[in-house]
C-alpha cells in the first residue's frame, strides 16, 4: 500500500511485494510493532522503518522468485501472513507466495466492455460445475457467449477456510482462492473469457473478514469496536489508522481491476460500511476507478449491493454522491417474487398487499419503498430517484441471485416451485426491462438444483457455532431444525452444483432458446444507455380483469399475463409487431389495439414507428 497520490485520493495500488533489481522488496504496515522479521524460507531477515514511509511501514529486500514462500514475525511471534499477499498456495494463516500477476502473457486482447448494454451472469466457481475450478468453469463459456452474455460475475475469491463455502467469509482480500486454480487459474479463465469477447465482474467484501486464518489484528486498527456488522467486527475506515486501512482495500480493488483485466466490481453489502469521514471510503473508491479507467483507457464500473435504496449511492461525487456507477435492485425482484410465487412472509410482506400494482411501480420508479413505509422494517424507508433524468440502466434487476436463493432455508431455485410458463414470463420482464438484466447460473434452462448455504470451516467450534446459528435463524420463521441443511455436510456443496445438461439438450431447451431471443431483442432494440425512469411505463390488472401487466420500454413492448386464464391486454397507441411470445400459438395485435395472451403467457412487441 503505498500513499500515492492521484489528484486527492489515496490509491493502494502497490503490492507487499515488489520486483528490485536485487531480487524483491517485501513490505508490512505494523504500526504498533517494535520489531519485525521477514521469514522467507528458512530464512529469518530482520526488517526496517520505511523512513520515506512513515506511520508504522517496515521493507526488507531479498533474493526471492515466483513461488518463495514468506510471512512475518512480529515482535518474535509466531509467523504472520502476508495481509497484502497475492497467493497463498496452503490457505488462510499460511505463509504467501511470490507471484506476479502483471506478468501474465495474454493470448487475447482485453475486449474492455462497459456497463451500458451489459447482460450479466453471476456464477460460483466452486459450484458452476462439480468440479469446482477455473479451468472447469472455462469450458462452460462458449454456452454463455453463445446465449448473449456480456459480462460473468465471479461470486468472492478470496482465499477462506477450507476447500468450499460461498466466498463472503474471505480474509486475504488481495489473493485468490486456491482450489480454484490460484491467481494463475484466474488470469487463465479472464484470458479465456475475453477470447469469447465476454468481459468479466469480481464480487468483493470491504465490509468485514472472515475471523478464521486472519493476521489483521495483530498487525494494526483495521477493525473498530464503535460500529458492528451482522458478520462480525467492522472495518476502521474513519478511526485513527484508517487512511492506512482505506489504501489497503482501495488497493486490492485496484490490483484486481488492472493485474486480472476486470471490467468492474460488485460491492458487496455497501450499507455495512460504517464511515462518518467528511468523504465517505466509497466516494475516494470511484474515484480512483475513474482514474484507473482513465489511466487505462477502459471502461471500468463499480455496482453497489446497497439495503438503503439511496439515491446518493450512484449520485455523481460533484453533487455530493459516492459516484458509483449502479447498484442492485432488490425491490424489483421482490415484486416480481411475489407475483410468481404469493410468498407474503419476510420482506415479501410490504408487496404482498398489491403485488402487480407494486410490480408496475418498481418497473417505472426503479425503487418500491422510496420513502414510504415499510411493515417489514416498521418504519419510513428509502428515497425517490428523480425519473427524468436517472438512467434505467444504472439499476442491476433480476429475478433470482445467490442471496435470494441461498438465504432461502432448502435453498430452492424459482424452477423448483414455478412452472416453466411463469418463469418465461419473469425472463420477458428482466431480459426486455429497463434495467441492466442479471441473471444467476442455470437460470436459463431452469435448473432445479438448489444452491443451499455450504461451508467447510476447519475449526469444530466455529464449524458448530455456524451449524447452530443457521439453524436457529430459520427456526424463527417456522422451519424445523431438522430441515435446515448442515452447512458443513459436503453434501450440502454437492447438491448445490449445478447438473448441466449435454450442449445439445441445452441449446435445444425451450426456456434457453427464449432467454437467448430476448437477449437478442434486448441488443437489437433497446438503447444501450441513458434511458430515463421517466421514459418507462406500465399497465396492469390484479384481480376481476385478471393478473396482467403491459410495460412500455420503447421501442418494446413487453406484456405478461401471469393468471390463469386468458387474457386480452391494452397496449400502447400506434402500431406493434409481436416479435417473441412465450407460446407458439399467441396470436398477434389485434387491430383495436389489444393482445389476446393465454394463460401464463409473456410475448414482446415492436412498437411505434418501427412496429
Amino acid at each position: 500500500m503505498s500513499a500515492v497520490r492521484r489528484g486527492a485520493v489515496r490509491c493502494g495500488a502497490v503490492a507487499a511485494v515488489r520486483p528490485i533489481m536485487a531480487g524483491m522488496r517485501f513490505e508490512l504496515w505494523a504500526p504498533n510493532a517494535r520489531k519485525v522479521d521477514l521469514l522467507l524460507g528458512a530464512e529469518r531477515r530482520p526488517m526496517a522503518a520505511a523512513p520515506e514511509r512513515p506511520g508504522g511501514w517496515w521493507t526488507a529486500e531479498a533474493p526471492a522468485g515466483p513461488g518463495d514462500r514468506y510471512a512475518f514475525a512480529v515482535d518474535g511471534g509466531p509467523p504472520v501472513p502476508d495481509p497484502r499477499a497475492r497467493r497463498l498456495p496452503d490457505g488462510p494463516g499460511r505463509p504467501g507466495a511470490v507471484t506476479d500477476p502483471a506478468a501474465y502473457p495474454w493470448r487475447h486482447p482485453w475486449p474492455g466492455r462497459g456497463l451500458p448494454g451489459a447482460v450479466l451472469y453471476e456464477l460460483h466457481i466452486g459450484t458452476f460445475t462439480p468440479e469446482g475450478t477455473f479451468e472447469a468453469a472455462a469450458r462452460k463459456l462458449p454456452l454463455l457467449a453463445e446465449l448473449g452474455i456480456s459480462h460473468v460475475q465471479l461470486m468472492p475469491l478470496c482465499p477462506f477456510p477450507g476447500r468450499h463455502g460461498w466466498g463472503y467469509d474471505g480474509v486475504a482480500p488481495w489473493a485468490v482462492h486456491e482450489p480454484y486454480g490460484g491467481p494463475r487459474g484466474l488470469l487463465r479463465f479472464v484470458d479465456a473469457a475475453h477470447g469469447h469477447g465476454l468481459g468479466v465482474v469480481l464480487d468483493v467484501v470491504h465490509n468485514h473478514l472472515g475471523p478464521w486464518g486472519n493476521p489483521l489484528p495483530a498487525l494494526g486498527p483495521y477493525f473498530t469496536d464503535r460500529y458492528r456488522t451482522p458478520w462480525g467486527s467492522a472495518v476502521n475506515l474513519d478511526g485513527p489508522g484508517s487512511d492506512e486501512v482505506r489504501d489497503y482495500f482501495t488497493g486490492s480493488a485496484l490490483a484486481f481491476l488492472r493485474d486480472y483485466r476486470l471490467d468492474g466490481l460488485r460491492l458487496d453489502a455497501v450499507h455495512a460500511l460504517a464511515d462518518t469521514r467528511a468523504r465517505h471510503f466509497l466516494a475516494e473508491l470511484s474515484e480512483a476507478v475513474d482514474n484507473l479507467a482513465e489511466e487505462l483507457d477502459r471502461p471500468l464500473f463499480l455496482i453497489a449491493e446497497s439495503d438503503r435504496n439511496d439515491p446518493r449511492t450512484t449520485a455523481a461525487r460533484e453533487s455530493f454522491g459516492l459516484g458509483l456507477h449502479a447498484q442492485w435492485n432488490d425491490d424489483f425482484h421482490h415484486a416480481l417474487h411475489t407475483v410468481l410465487t404469493g410468498e407474503a412472509q419476510g420482506y415479501y410482506a410490504d408487496f404482498a398487499a398489491a403485488p402487480m400494482a407494486a410490480l408496475a411501480r418498481t418497473l417505472t420508479g426503479g425503487f418500491f419503498h422510496d420513502g414510504g413505509w415499510s411493515s417489514f422494517r416498521g418504519r419510513h424507508h428509502g428515497a425517490p430517484l428523480d425519473r427524468a433524468v436517472f438512467p434505467a440502466h444504472r439499476l442491476i434487476g433480476y429475478a433470482q441471485t445467490h442471496d435470494q436463493i441461498g438465504n432461502r432455508a432448502q435453498g430452492d431455485r424459482l424452477a423448483a416451485t414455478v412452472p416453466g410458463p411463469l418463469l418465461a414470463c419473469a425472463a420477458a420482464l428482466v431480459l426486455c426491462g429497463p434495467f441492466t438484466p442479471m441473471l444467476f447460473m442455470g437460470e436459463e434452462w431452469g435448473a432445479t438444483t438448489p444452491w443451499q448455504y455450504f461451508t467447510d470451516h476447519p475449526d469444530p467450534k466455529l464449524a458448530e457455532a455456524v451449524r447452530r446459528g443457521r439453524r436457529r435463524e430459520f427456526a424463527a420463521h417456522g422451519w424445523a431444525e431438522r430441515d435446515i441443511p448442515d452447512p458443513q455436510d459436503p453434501a450440502t456443496r454437492d447438491r448445490s452444483c449445478l447438473d448441466w445438461p449435454e450442449p445439445e439438450q441445452l441449446t435445444g431447451s425451450r426456456l434457453w432458446r427464449w432467454h437467448r431471443r430476448l437477449i437478442e431483442l434486448r441488443r437489437t432494440h433497446l438503447p444501450a444507455a441513458d434511458r430515463p425512469l421517466a421514459a418507462v411505463s406500465a399497465d396492469y390488472a390484479d384481480g376481476r380483469a385478471g393478473r396482467w401487466l403491459v410495460l412500455g420500454n420503447p421501442p418494446l413492448t413487453v406484456a405478461v399475463n401471469v393468471g390463469r386464464e386468458p387474457a386480452t391486454v391494452p397496449l400502447p397507441p400506434g402500431p406493434h409487431r409481436l416479435l417473441a411470445a412465450g407460446r407458439e400459438d399467441a396470436p398477434g395485435p389485434d387491430p383495436d389495439g389489444t393482445l389476446r395472451l393465454p394463460a401464463r403467457t409473456a410475448a414482446v412487441l415492436l412498437s411505434g414507428s418501427g412496429g
